[in-house]
């Protein structure tokens, strides 16, 4: 499933299509996806300006000009590309080929743009385990799918002192409790175990070793907010990391998976300096888990 920084990559390349165009008609070519659309899905939209795109966890919200929410997520394999509109082209090797099969391309929005101009944006899902819904955004904070969510990691709320005010006499795995979504949303497994490495924190120390008696953060605790915020920008910067069906908007697919330093390099040497460690692979809550158990303590 793609993690946060490949749908924050995936907001990014919509925007400027997206934003500030009236949605001048919707194809919706199936009754579903994951779950059925909302009744009046396609005359909801149609004639509404999107206002602004935005992003909570791994949700991708459109406002538009009713006080609805596009509540759009893109599951397993789901993808949106534009046609006609401002492309950027992202550079470097990249390994996986884009679906290109447009029977699986369930929902169109034909979009005209404030100076007239025409695009389209099409969501395709081979596996169609992503879905859209309609939310007023009034009541889009109390929404099943948003009110346990915890703080965003990308912005200064996720500091040393929010870790600690989160871990404070937790006993849980610190993988485990990152990738707690109540706590802090969006974090996802490939992401955890690169802040960790960086971090040289192990994924199987308690959660709750972060945070000192009195509850304050401890220095690796200011070292991992730090990390956490430094590894999600830098796989945004590069488009994210396209593990299997994961793309961008114009096509193209992210690279950071090429900066891996442990994830899916199981014995392979460990590449913190100095260190002579090999890197492992555990399974923690039916998960993988890769870390240098030499230097992450």
């Amino acid at each position: 499933m793609p993690e946060l920084p490949e749908v924050e990559t995936v907001k990014r390349g919509l925007a400027p299509t997206f934003e500030g165009a009236q949605i001048v008609s919707v194809d919706q070519n199936r009754p579903d996806l994951r779950f059925a659309f909302p009744d009046g899905f396609v005359s909801r939209l149609t004639g509404q300006t999107v206002s602004a795109l935005s992003r909570r966890s791994k949700y991708l919200l459109a406002d538009i000009d009713s006080g609805d929410v596009l509540v759009m997520h893109l599951g397993m394999s789901g993808s949106f590309r534009i046609e006609n509109g401002v492309l950027d082209e992202t550079p470097g090797a990249f390994e996986h080929a884009r679906n290109r099969d447009t029977k699986h391309d369930h929902v169109v929005f034909h979009l005209e743009g404030p100076t007239r101009e025409r695009a389209r944006i099409i969501y395709n899902d081979p596996r169609r385990f992503g879905f859209m819904d309609l939310v007023p955004r009034e009541h889009l904070a109390d929404h099943p799918l948003f009110r346990d969510l915890g703080l965003e990691p990308l912005g200064n709320d996720l500091s040393g002192d929010a870790l600690a005010r989160l871990f404070k006499y937790r006993k849980t795995p610190l993988k485990a409790a990152l990738l707690n979504q109540k706590l802090i949303a969006g974090l996802g497994n490939i992401y955890v175990c690169e802040a960790l490495w960086r971090s040289g924190l192990s994924p199987l120390r308690p959660a709750g070793s972060l945070v000192t008696k009195t509850g304050k953060p401890t220095k690796k605790a200011n070292l991992l907010a730090a990390n956490i915020r430094e590894t999600l920008h830098d796989a945004i910067k590069a488009g994210g990391s396209s593990l299997r069906d994961h793309a961008r908007t114009d096509g193209t697919l992210g690279y950071f998976q090429h900066s891996f330093a442990v994830y899916g390099r199981e014995g392979e040497p460990c590449r913190t300096n100095g260190c002579r460690g090999t890197v492992s692979r555990i399974v923690q809550s039916n998960r993988s888990t890769f870390h240098c158990p030499s230097c992450q303590t």
